[in-house]
C-alpha cells in the first residue's frame, strides 16, 4: 500500500467526507456525522467550519449552488472521494492484520471491545 501524506484522515474528517456524498449545509453535516457515527462524534460549529475550510483548501469538498442564499452547501469532490476510499482501504488492512494477529475469525457481528 503506497503511503499518502494526507492519510490517515481524522475521524471527524472521515465522517464529514462521508456525510457529503450528498449536498449539505453546515447544520445538516453536523446531524449526518452524528447519525453516521451512531452518536459517537458530535461536532461543534467551530470544529466543523475549521474542517470545512481545510477541506476546501485541499480540494476534497467544493461549494455547490443552493436555493437558500443564507446557507453554504458543500459536496465531496472526486479527489475527496478518492482519499476517503484510500483511508477506508487503509483501515480495512489494519482490521485484517489485527484479526489475523489476534486469531479472530473476522465475524460480521458488531461486538464491542
Amino acid at each position: 500500500m503506497k503511503k499518502n501524506k494526507e492519510l490517515p484522515l481524522t475521524e471527524t474528517v472521515y465522517y464529514i467526507l462521508l456525510a457529503l456524498n450528498e449536498p449539505a449545509h453546515g447544520y445538516l453535516i453536523m446531524q449526518k456525522v452524528e447519525e453516521l457515527s451512531d452518536g459517537q462524534v458530535r461536532l461543534a460549529a467551530g470544529t466543523l467550519y475549521g474542517a470545512i475550510e481545510n477541506l476546501l483548501k485541499l480540494g476534497f469538498i467544493m461549494p455547490v449552488k443552493s436555493e437558500d442564499k443564507r446557507r453554504k452547501v458543500y459536496l465531496i469532490t472526486d479527489k475527496g472521494r478518492e482519499i476517503l476510499l484510500l483511508d477506508y482501504r487503509r483501515m480495512q488492512h489494519i482490521i485484517k492484520i489485527t484479526e489475523r494477529s489476534l486469531g479472530m475469525g473476522g465475524s460480521d457481528t458488531d461486538e464491542e471491545i
